[in-house]
């Protein structure tokens, strides 16, 4: 029997000298060490032997399980080993992947478009804080305390005095105190008001617009906003000012333009009209001068204002606001 013992050893270390897989090196140890293996069928023949020859073959036995368990392990690492190494290694010869590149929110691309527009014109480009003094929120825009204007525009209060922004329009008052004319800028940003559906939400984004200087008439306002539409949304698109109401213009416009989706004839989006409301406009009230210390004898000029949201919206043939700011992906990326 210890002849038969060492010849399973030698053939075992043999067969493990070819192995190329780690499977390969389990199903020799079930081979030979497993509880149906070799060495374990020679071991159940173990009381068939003399007893003084019992002790000398089972220690012998136990010895060479050992030295196989050894070789087996060791097999087995250097097959993990090298598995590893060629996971690690790089190829130079394969094509790079390149991440995925990220892009402008469709509300940030529309409002630099219409800042184009607009600079091409002879605006400058102005911005101011979010958190407004009243002040310069409502009364120096013409609307004091008890003016039922306020209530079109209701916002969010931080104090008495203080509030999240309802327009862009603060920041007319405070250039005209900072300047004198002529003047012409466009304020983009974000504003506040308690709506939300889906054409509203409490966020969102406008542009205004100022121009003052000597000799500005209401044709000078129309030629400006004619030019911003059509270089907007097509030369071939009609527009109309309808006569409206804001406090810190006198006359004021409301600024139309013939439906992008039916292209006048009537649809839902333009609640069957074939027209859509884009912006405000209108003349500025010489109240506000005595704000800025302007003398509204000499001075004359325009403003405007504009949803960003509605232009984006126009533009893209969407009908709920709450896209823009919903974070999905899937819709971000066809922008």
């Amino acid at each position: 029997m210890k002849d038969q013992l060492l010849e399973l050893k030698i053939r075992a270390l043999k067969a493990l000298e070819s192995v190329a897989e780690r499977s390969d090196v389990e199903k020799l140890t079930q081979q030979y060490l497993g509880r149906k293996g070799c060495f374990t069928l020679l071991l159940k023949r173990l009381p068939e032997l003399p007893k003084e020859e019992r002790p000398a073959i089972g220690k012998l036995v136990n010895q060479l399980k050992e030295e196989l368990q050894r070789a087996f392990q060791a097999a087995t690492d250097a097959l993990t080993a090298k598995a590893e190494h060629e996971i690690s290694v790089f190829d130079v010869t394969l094509p790079g992947r390149r991440s995925p590149l990220g892009h402008m929110h469709p509300i940030t691309q529309t409002t630099e478009e219409i800042c184009r527009i607009f600079v091409t014109l002879g605006f400058r480009v102005v911005q101011g804080p979010e958190v407004e003094l009243d002040y310069y929120n409502f009364e120096a825009l013409n609307m004091p305390k008890d003016h039922p204007a306020r209530d079109m525009q209701d916002t969010f209060y931080i104090s008495d005095n203080v509030v999240l922004r309802t327009h862009t329009s603060p920041m007319e008052i405070r250039v005209m105190e900072a300047q004198s004319p002529p003047v012409s800028i466009i304020s983009p940003g974000k504003v506040y008001r308690p709506d939300s559906d889906i054409s509203h939400t409490p966020m969102f984004h406008q542009v205004e617009g100022l121009l003052v200087d000597r000799g500005v008439t209401f044709g000078d306002l129309k030629g400006t906003l004619t030019t911003f539409v059509h270089q907007m949304f097509g030369h071939d698109t009609k527009l109309r000012f309808r006569p409206s109401f804001f406090p810190f213009t006198e006359p004021s416009a409301e600024v139309d333009i013939q439906c992008v989706v039916c292209k006048g004839k009537g649809c839902r989006t333009c609640s069957h009209t074939g027209w859509i409301e884009i912006l405000g406009s209108g003349m500025n009230d010489p109240e506000l001068y005595r704000f800025v210390g302007y003398d509204p004898e000499s001075y004359s000029g325009f403003a405007f204002g504009l949803g960003v949201e509605r232009i984006a919206m126009l533009k893209s043939g969407l009908d709920d606001i709450r896209l823009f700011f919903e974070n999905d992906i899937r819709f971000l990326q066809q922008f």
